[in-house]
């Protein structure tokens, strides 16, 4: 069946061009093979037209900035790569298509500006670096939108509007949300230090790695503020134009060399994304697995039946993209199904972890497998483990009890107990007997940070145990 919906979440700083960045481009190789993997996507797709918000083009307070020329071009020359160019046509039939269903929705647009359209250089960063890696050819009609100062929700209405507009042309529309995430994440970040920072990042791939477009409008608006974005409103506007689709995301990349958070994302159907990319996705589980000294489930030990399953299960992949056909574990003391986590580390550091609360597969063994694959390959904090790293790693398989609520921290004993920490949607985990988690309070502190729950925010809380083997 025909792919009909394909968005695409890009970052954009020059330097990770060759051209721009040269021996400094590797920092974010990545995000470069991310987008690579994205273009295979995007020519499969096919796309009549590509339209692509950017952060960096010619923004207004109470309106959206939309191109309407026959013909558009840029290059990077003011990064110093004159030679990184792209010249494609304009859209203006869809351009005139979505201005009119954003009228009928009562968001306000506007054409760029003449002294910008008509200006050398007219395409911005925020569209020329991911298309150097999309569209590197120039083979396809575009039209940029330039984000707005406007309330969240007009911007998910525009994404509805574009959508729309497509539809009522037949035309097969590709949509390229342009944006990086935080940019203080790291002293002497371009934008200053925050310590919540990679607390917004975090809550961001949580949310795109679970499709939650709604939950991006509800992020605390002082974490946002915090984090110095320029992503946000571009992500939201993809879910607008996403909506009521079979999409599904995978999150392809994570990363943030420089104290920026770069994020690679792609969104249609799951067989398409199959097809293209392999098996995977599912919504990442993040733990926090602080360095505990040597770890157990090194190559070649003497390991549980959980941890032998987790590590056969990653090699197989890594070596050869094969999925355990029907993953068994004979031990009879073990649940039959249950959540579980698996986490690797890689000479004492952490190399991925991802879990589930509870079961989501039939067996314990089929949630092992698949969660292993998805610490090994979709982790968006690492990339994809290689074939030459698996002899060192060392893999850790938890296995939860069925969580219980409980009534106050006194509950609680972090050596003993994980908990889980929920406020309206947002939902934070953190295991048991960490190290430098001491007391109840540090607990429960962590995984209200994880979740994006500020301090004062009321909270239920449950308590769970853990059966860890190595």
């Amino acid at each position: 069946m025909e792919m009909d919906v394909l968005g695409i979440v890009a970052p954009h700083p020059p330097i990770m061009v060759p051209e721009v960045g040269a021996a400094d481009a590797d920092a974010t190789r990545a995000s470069a093979e991310a987008l690579d993997l994205a273009r295979d996507l995007l020519d499969r797709f096919a796309p009549e037209t590509v339209v692509v918000m950017s952060p960096h083009g010619p923004a207004f307070r109470d309106a959206f900035a939309i191109t309407d020329a026959e013909r558009l071009h840029g290059d990077l020359g003011a990064f110093g790569a004159p030679q990184v160019s792209h010249t494609v046509p304009g859209d203006p039939a869809l351009a005139r298509a979505i201005f009119a269903a954003a009228a009928k929705a009562g968001i306000p647009t506007v054409p760029r500006p003449d002294d910008v359209r008509s200006a050398a250089g007219e395409l911005d960063h925020g569209v020329l670096v991911p298309l150097s890696f999309l569209d590197r050819d120039g083979r396809w009609p575009m039209i940029e939108i330039s984000l707005s100062y406007l309330p969240y929700d007009s911007h998910r209405r525009l994404g509805r509007a574009v959508r729309e507009a497509a539809a009522a042309l037949g035309r097969r529309v590709a949509f390229v949300a342009s944006g990086d995430c935080s940019h203080r994440l790291k002293q002497g970040a371009p934008a200053g230090y925050s310590p919540r920072a990679a607390l917004f990042d975090e809550r961001l791939v949580h949310l795109l790695g679970s499709g939650d477009f709604d939950g991006l409008s509800h992020i605390e608006p002082r974490l946002v503020e915090e984090a110095g974005e320029c992503g946000l409103r571009s992500f939201i506007t993809l879910g607008g134009f996403l909506e009521g689709t079979d999409a599904v995301p995978r999150l392809l990349a994570y990363e943030g060399p420089w104290g920026v958070g770069y994020l690679t994302a792609v969104f249609a159907p799951s067989k398409e994304l199959e097809a293209v990319l392999g098996p995977a996705g599912g919504l990442p589980e993040h733990s926090s697995t602080p360095d505990r000294g040597a770890k157990g489930g090194s190559k070649g030990a003497d390991v549980s039946e959980p941890v032998r399953l987790a590590r056969e299960t990653i090699e197989r992949y890594v070596r050869t993209g094969a999925v355990p056909d029907s993953p068994m574990l004979t031990d009879a003391t073990l649940p039959q199904r249950a959540g579980a986590f698996v986490s690797i580390h890689q000479h004492g550091d952490l190399r991925g972890c991802i879990g589930t609360t509870g079961p989501t597969r039939d067996t314990l063994a089929e949630e092992i497998a698949y969660n292993a694959i998805q610490a090994a390959t979709g982790d968006p904090r690492f990339p994809p483990i290689t074939a030459g790293e698996l002899d060192a790693l060392e893999i850790g398989v938890d296995v939860l009890h069925d969580p219980e609520p409980i009534e106050g921290l006194d509950e609680l004993d972090p050596r003993r107990y994980g908990v889980i920490v929920s406020c309206d949607w947002r939902r934070g985990l953190l295991l048991p007997d960490l190290e430098g988690v001491d007391t109840a309070q540090d607990q429960v502190a962590i995984a209200s940070r994880k979740a994006g729950i500020a301090p004062g925010e009321p909270v239920r809380l449950e308590r769970f145990r853990v059966d860890r083997h190595a």
